[in-house]
């Protein structure tokens, strides 16, 4: 299975909305910006893509246009994990038929299964589909942590399941997960401040939301790991921080949502029981936007 196109920044798109619905031709212009800024990937329908607020036909019909759209450009990254295990291999066949080139797929929320339940659950997943599995282990909105032993027995039944997306502020997990999984694991980042981290540790890229306002700093920061220029990359990263830290004063996507707005990328909209930030958040966000040059003084 030929992996080697599943590196970098790829970014975890939001779906924009227009009056309540899903705006596909909003969406369309992101995906047209994020691969003209050198987005190493493209992902939907994963956390800052509000899945939870998307029917299972509105999450096919984003992960189909994201499809026909991309054009097999850069890979396309469906988020097809679900509350249920019906569910996650409906949406996970359905990406494969639709020309997904691989699948993010979460832990199970909520119902906080055990090691031995979460090797069963992604060994039934894995087995249904061909395409290449990154398991999601996001422990902060899951309430569940996947071990790294678990991972390698998922491995080991599944060689399809080839890589993790760590949102684990745990650092020392991803060290445990080279060293149960072998060096050959593609380990992405979910948390912002460890991008540039897990890159030196062997990491294979990062899914940063942060990707959805500078999607050219992101895809820059791996390439220029990529090339050994680590001096300016750990300069970038530190130049990246303070948007990493202010994107996240409210649950995401909201701040995310509300500088696309303050772009004119989107309409901020998002669907209850998100909710756009605060005025006082707003104004700071506002502030943040303007240093990074993201809108006019």
């Amino acid at each position: 299975m030929d992996t080697t196109k599943l590196r970098g920044s790829i970014v975890p798109l939001v779906t924009p909305f227009r009056d309540g619905v899903v705006d596909f031709e909003t969406l369309g212009a992101l995906i047209e910006w994020q691969i003209a800024s050198g987005s190493h990937g493209i992902s939907v329908t994963g956390s800052t893509g509000e899945p939870a607020a998307l029917t299972l036909a509105e999450r096919e019909q984003v992960i189909a246009y994201a499809v026909e759209v991309v054009r097999g450009r850069v890979p396309v990254v469906a988020g097809t994990g679900a509350h249920s295990l019906a569910d996650t291999l409906h949406l996970t066949q359905f990406a494969e038929r639709a020309g997904a080139d691989a699948l993010l797929i979460i832990t199970p929320p909520y119902c906080r299964p055990t090691q031995e339940g979460l090797y069963q659950y992604f060994v039934a997943v894995a087995k249904a589909t061909s395409l290449p599995v990154i398991i999601y282990n996001i422990p902060g909105r899951t309430a569940v942590n996947l071990e790294p032993e678990t991972l390698a027995r998922i491995r080991e039944a599944c060689p399809n399941v080839v890589g993790v997306k760590e949102a684990n502020v745990d650092f020392i997990q991803v060290s445990r997960l080279f060293d149960r999984c072998g060096m050959d694991l593609l380990v992405y980042s979910g948390i912002e401040a460890l991008c540039f981290p897990l890159l030196a540790l062997g990491g294979a890229g990062y899914f940063s939301a942060t990707a959805n306002v500078l999607p050219r700093e992101l895809a820059r920061l791996y390439d220029l790991t990529v090339a050994g220029q680590w001096e300016e990359a750990r300069a970038l990263h530190f130049q990246l921080l303070e948007m990493n830290e202010a994107l996240f004063i409210e649950t995401n996507p909201g701040p995310v949502k509300y500088v696309l707005g303050l772009m004119g990328k989107i309409r901020p909209e998002l669907r209850l029981p998100l909710v756009l930030p605060s005025p006082e958040n707003q104004e700071r966000l506002r502030a943040v936007a303007r240093r990074y040059g993201l809108i006019a003084e």
